[in-house]
């Protein structure tokens, strides 16, 4: 693991996020104790979802209505505003 200091990261951003993206784990100091350690981002997957929802109740049926509501409000509006965008 490389480390690296705070300025040294700033005037060489693009080079550290390189190297992060090449698999290297940085360490970030500034003055004589580590800051930051910047990693790859990890990829997400549904596993990852359900693991996370798992033990969260499904939605109620008062939900479902807030979200038909909220659905017909904006199809009642009209015009989209980000047509033209």
């Amino acid at each position: 693991m490389r480390t690296m200091t705070a300025t040294d990261a700033s005037r060489n951003f693009s080079d550290l996020l390189d190297a992060i993206e090449a698999g290297e784990t940085i360490t970030i100091t500034r003055g004589a104790h580590a800051v930051a350690e910047v990693r790859p981002a990890r990829s997400r997957t549904g596993a990852d979802l359900r693991s996370a929802l798992e033990g969260v109740p499904p939605p109620d049926d008062r939900f479902s209505e807030d979200v038909a509501g909220a659905l017909t409000m904006i199809a009642s509006e009209g015009n989209d505003p980000w047509a033209d965008a």
